[in-house]
């Protein structure tokens, strides 16, 4: 397979701000050697922590059975659009259902009982997401995100959202609430009982509430050139939405598999936030930039936006001075 990431030859070229991660000089083969591949031993003791290269149909029959905590799929949506050197065209509902149904029926045996599974999509595909789901798993809920990239259109609303289906296999389950507040500042605040905080707190650097999370996520920045988290992939997700579903889903030592890799912000955040992963890309590019993100999430486990036990609102965050 062709690498859709080429080398930089040159990064003085790059803008001084720009920190996209891109595949240096002399990386690839080093990177490589690390991935496993469809024909790699794939038992569990093998899988553990690695980027398999190789299309999800043939991988995910020979992995392990219950194995995985939580499984988070981000497959390509339905409509026209190009990874790598692959085009994933549009079919009918109807089609994409099938295939999503096919996918699901995949997964499903390699996730422990007490998993949860999220599917990503928007609303051209969450129609579809909704029935090859619902015949399979529980749902709990919708979860809408703002994506706040895109141009307007003239004749249209501009569409500026995406939605996320929480399922379980079964009613025991895994959803940790409180490592999931969001931390808002308060602009109207309440007293009471002699000027006492009512439900929110006041710091030398402002008053702030924590929430408990909903179903509707204002928070999130796309990944754009002069974040260190950002590569070149047409549909990374932030590692702050990732953060937020490993952290409500699983529990330290957790194995999340992502059977969609692309450039394997699943897998880094898995990493950052002390859970096992394992990452399927069959985008040779896609999966050498994954390993390159891994070793650079060994000096920097930070994800932007989550500081101190909680997910602070977008630009909402003190700086230290």
């Amino acid at each position: 397979m062709s690498d859709p990431t080429p080398e930089i030859d040159d990064p003085i070229k790059t803008a001084p701000r720009n920190r996209t991660v891109r595949l240096d000089r002399g990386e690839t083969e080093v990177l490589r050697h690390k991935l496993l591949t469809s024909d790699s031993d794939l038992a569990r003791e093998n899988i553990l922590d690695k980027t398999i290269l190789g299309d999800c149909f043939s991988v995910l029959p020979r992995l392990p059975r219950a194995f995985a905590d939580l499984a988070i799929l981000d497959p390509p949506y339905n409509r026209g659009k190009t990874f790598g050197d692959r085009r994933h065209g549009k079919q009918s509902l109807d089609s994409y259902c099938a295939w999503l149904g096919e996918i699901l029926d995949l997964v499903l045996p390699t996730l422990k009982p007490t998993a949860s599974v999220y599917v990503c999509g928007d609303w051209q595909s969450t129609a579809a997401i909704q029935t090859a789901a619902s015949s399979r798993l529980k749902l709990h809920n919708r979860i809408t995100w703002e994506r706040e990239k895109g141009r307007g259109a003239a004749r249209n609303w501009k569409n500026c959202s995406e939605d996320i289906w929480f399922c379980t296999l079964s009613d025991r389950f895994t959803f940790n609430r409180d490592a999931v507040m969001t931390r808002r500042r308060v602009i109207a605040p309440y007293r009471e009982n002699g000027g006492r905080p009512k439900d929110w707190q006041e710091a030398k650097d402002g008053r702030y509430r924590d929430t408990a999370p909903s179903n509707l996520w204002t928070d999130l920045t796309v990944p754009f050139w002069s974040m260190p988290e950002n590569t070149e992939h047409p549909t990374q997700k932030p590692e702050k939405l990732i953060a937020k579903l490993i952290l409500a889903s699983s529990n330290p030592g957790d194995v999340i598999l992502d059977p969609f890799s692309g450039s394997g912000t699943s897998a880094v955040v898995a990493k950052k936030l002390d859970r096992r992963y394992v990452a399927i890309e069959r985008e040779e590019g896609y999966a050498l930039l994954t390993e390159k993100r891994l070793a650079l999430a060994e000096a920097n486990r930070s994800v932007q936006g989550f500081a101190d036990g909680v997910f602070w609102e977008r630009n909402s965050k003190p700086r230290k001075s």
